[in-house]
C-alpha cells in the first residue's frame, strides 16, 4: 500500500506538475484582477442623464411598432452553443411568448431608448421617438465613447475606432448584446467596447487589466479549451484535472507526514540531525511546502472538482426561465406599457437620473429613477405602486414553486452567508434590504427578493447551502472573518505562494525522473578477463603461528 501511495503520487504529480503550477499562478493573478466585463455600478456612474420629454413614445407603443423588426432578429446563444428555450407553457408567438421582462429608459448619443428584455432572452433598444428597433451605429458608438471619457476623465482623450464584431472571449455572458464596436483610447493601449445593439459600454480596459484577464481567469478556468473545442469537453477536462488533482494532493500530504520525524521527546531522526530524507534544496522545499500548505491545496483540489457539479449531484445554480416566467407572471401590467415618459416628479437634480426602470410582479409595477450612484428613486404613476407590497412578493414566491406553502419570511436588513457582495461587488448589485423567503418543500428551497423593484435575488435550496461550503467557502475562503480584507489577503496570499511553491518544485522534480526514467541505459559489455589464480594456503610453521596469533586475536 505504501509502495502505490508513491507511484500514485509521483506519477500523477508528474502528469500534473506544470498544470498545478499554472493553477496556482493563474489563481493568484485572479485574486487581484477585476471583473472582465463592466458592473453595473460602473455603468450606471458614467451614463448620461435622462431629461424625459412631452412626445416621446411609451414603452407600449414602442413594443408595438417594432414588433416585425424583433421578430426577425435570431435567438441568443447560450455559451454551450444552443438556443434558450422560451417558457413551456406559451403555445404561440403572442404577448405571452415575446413579453417584457425588463424595460429602461436611458440617454444615448443624444437618443431617447427603451433599453428592452424580453422573455427569450434578447436584448435591443426601442427608439422612444419612432419606436423602431435601433441599432447603434459605429459614429453613435464614437459618440457615447467621448460621452463615457468625458464622464470618466477630467481630459478628453483621442478615441479612435478600430473594427466591429463578437470580439473576444473576455466578455463572458453578454452574448445576447454582441457585436460589439471596439475603440482605441488614447495612445497607451485603453480600450472601449460598446454594443452595436443596445449602445451600453460593456468593457474599459487598458493592456494591464486585459493582460490579468488572460493570465488569470482564462488560464485558471481553462478557457484555451473552449476556444478550440466546446464547453462540454472543457467541462470534462476540469472535472479529470480535480479529480486526479485530489489524488496528487491526498498522497502527497500521507507521504509527508509519514516521512516527517521531529525528533519530539527524543524519537529518531533522519541522519545528521535533519527531520526529512531528503539532502537536495527541491525535494527540501516541495516536502516542507507540501507539508504545510498540502491540506490547503487538497481542499482547493476538491472544492475545484465540486465547482463542475460532476454527476449533477447538486441543484442548477440559477432558476430557468420558465420558473422566472412563472414568479413574475406571464402578463404585463398595463400601466408599464402605456406610461408615456413626463418630467421626474423627483427633489433630485434631473442630472442625476441616468435610467427610468420598470419593474413588475404579478398586477404591480414600479417605476424607478436611477441616479448615477445606484440610488432607487420611486416615481409617482397613476395605477403604479412606489414598492411592492409583501403580499405580492409572497404572491411571486408560490407561484414560482408551483403553490408550495411558505415555511417563514422575514425582512433581512444585513447579509447572511449565503446572500452576500463578493468581493468586486457592492449595493448595487446585491441590494437590502431583503425579504427572506423558506418554502416547506422537501429541499428546503430559500429565496431572497428585493421589496424596492421585486427581482429574484437569489435561489438555493438544502444542496446549493451545501455547496456553497464545499465551493465557495473552500475555495474563496469568503466566510467569517476571513472575509474582509485586509485579513483575507493575510489568509490567502500565504497559502497562494505556497501552491505556486509547490506546483514549481513539482515541475522541476517531475522533470529530473522523467530525464531518471527515460536516460537510455548503457549495457554491460562482457570483458573477457581471466580469473584470478586460486590462492594457495601455505601450512602454518611453528615459525608463523606465534606471530599470526595476535592478529587473529584482535580482529
Amino acid at each position: 500500500m505504501k509502495r502505490l501511495l508513491y507511484l500514485i503520487h509521483r506519477w500523477v504529480g508528474i502528469a500534473l506538475a506544470l498544470f498545478m503550477f499554472v493553477w496556482f499562478t493563474s489563481g493568484l493573478i485572479i485574486m487581484y484582477a477585476g471583473p472582465s466585463a463592466l458592473s453595473p455600478a460602473e455603468q450606471l456612474a458614467h451614463r448620461d442623464a435622462v431629461n424625459p420629454q412631452a412626445g416621446w413614445l411609451s414603452l407600449g407603443d414602442a413594443w408595438k411598432i417594432s414588433a416585425v423588426q424583433r421578430a426577425k432578429l435570431p435567438e441568443v446563444k447560450s455559451r454551450e452553443g444552443a438556443a434558450m428555450n422560451h417558457t413551456k407553457a406559451a403555445e404561440h408567438e403572442d404577448a405571452e411568448v415575446d413579453s417584457i421582462v425588463t424595460a429602461r429608459l436611458v440617454s444615448q448619443a443624444e437618443q431617447p431608448l427603451w433599453l428592452v428584455e424580453n422573455s427569450k432572452g434578447q436584448r435591443f433598444a426601442l427608439s422612444a421617438r419612432d419606436g423602431s428597433l435601433h441599432e447603434t451605429s459605429a459614429a453613435e458608438a464614437a459618440q457615447i465613447a467621448s460621452s463615457w471619457i468625458a464622464n470618466r476623465d477630467a481630459a478628453q482623450s483621442v478615441i479612435k475606432y478600430l473594427n466591429t464584431g463578437p470580439q473576444d472571449s473576455s466578455v463572458r455572458n453578454l452574448e445576447a448584446i454582441r457585436p460589439f464596436h471596439r475603440f482605441a483610447v488614447g495612445e497607451a493601449g485603453r480600450e472601449l467596447l460598446i454594443s452595436a445593439r443596445t449602445g451600453e459600454v460593456a468593457r474599459d480596459s487598458t493592456p494591464f487589466t486585459r493582460g490579468l484577464y488572460w493570465t488569470g481567469n482564462w488560464i485558471h478556468l481553462l478557457r484555451p479549451i473552449e476556444a478550440i473545442s466546446d464547453a462540454a469537453t472543457r467541462r470534462n477536462v476540469q472535472i479529470w484535472s480535480g479529480f486526479f488533482a485530489i489524488a496528487a494532493s491526498l498522497t502527497g500530504l500521507i507521504i509527508g507526514w509519514q516521512r516527517w520525524r521531529p525528533g519530539w521527546g527524543g524519537r529518531r531522526t533522519y541522519s545528521e540531525g535533519r527531520n526529512h530524507p531528503y539532502r537536495d534544496v527541491w525535494n527540501t522545499w516541495h516536502f516542507w511546502v507540501g507539508l504545510i500548505g498540502g491540506s490547503a491545496a487538497l481542499l482547493w483540489a476538491f472544492s475545484g472538482y465540486l465547482s463542475t457539479n460532476p454527476f449533477q449531484i447538486f441543484s442548477p445554480a440559477n432558476p430557468d426561465k420558465q420558473e422566472l416566467t412563472q414568479y413574475r407572471g406571464e402578463q404585463t401590467p398595463a400601466v408599464m406599457l402605456n406610461w408615456r415618459p413626463t418630467a421626474l416628479d423627483t427633489d433630485n437634480a434631473n442630472e442625476q437620473i441616468v435610467e427610468l426602470a420598470w419593474r413588475s410582479l404579478g398586477e404591480q409595477a414600479v417605476l424607478l429613477g436611477i441616479t448615477r450612484d445606484g440610488d432607487r428613486i420611486p416615481q409617482t404613476v397613476a395605477g403604479a405602486v412606489t414598492q411592492f407590497s409583501e403580499l405580492a412578493l409572497l404572491d411571486a414566491a408560490t407561484r414560482l414553486s408551483n403553490n408550495t406553502a411558505i415555511a417563514t419570511y422575514t425582512l433581512q436588513t444585513a447579509y447572511d452567508s449565503y446572500y452576500y457582495p463578493r468581493h468586486h461587488q457592492n449595493a448595487v448589485e446585491k441590494a437590502l434590504p431583503v425579504l427572506r423567503v423558506d418554502l416547506a418543500d422537501k429541499v428546503g428551497t430559500r429565496l431572497y427578493l428585493d421589496p424596492q423593484d421585486g427581482r429574484l435575488l437569489l435561489k438555493q435550496d438544502a444542496s446549493r447551502r451545501v455547496y456553497r461550503w464545499l465551493y465557495s467557502a473552500l475555495h474563496h475562503w469568503d466566510f467569517g472573518w476571513l472575509y474582509y480584507r485586509p485579513i483575507w489577503d493575510l489568509w490567502m496570499l500565504p497559502l497562494v505562494l505556497m501552491g505556486v511553491v509547490l506546483g514549481g518544485t513539482s515541475v522541476v522534480l517531475g522533470w529530473k525522473r522523467l530525464q531518471i526514467e527515460f536516460k537510455p541505459k548503457k549495457k554491460k559489455k562482457r570483458a573477457g578477463v581471466a580469473k584470478p589464480a586460486r590462492p594457495i594456503k601455505a601450512e602454518p610453521t611453528a615459525q608463523t603461528e606465534p606471530e599470526l596469533a595476535p592478529n587473529l586475536q584482535s580482529s
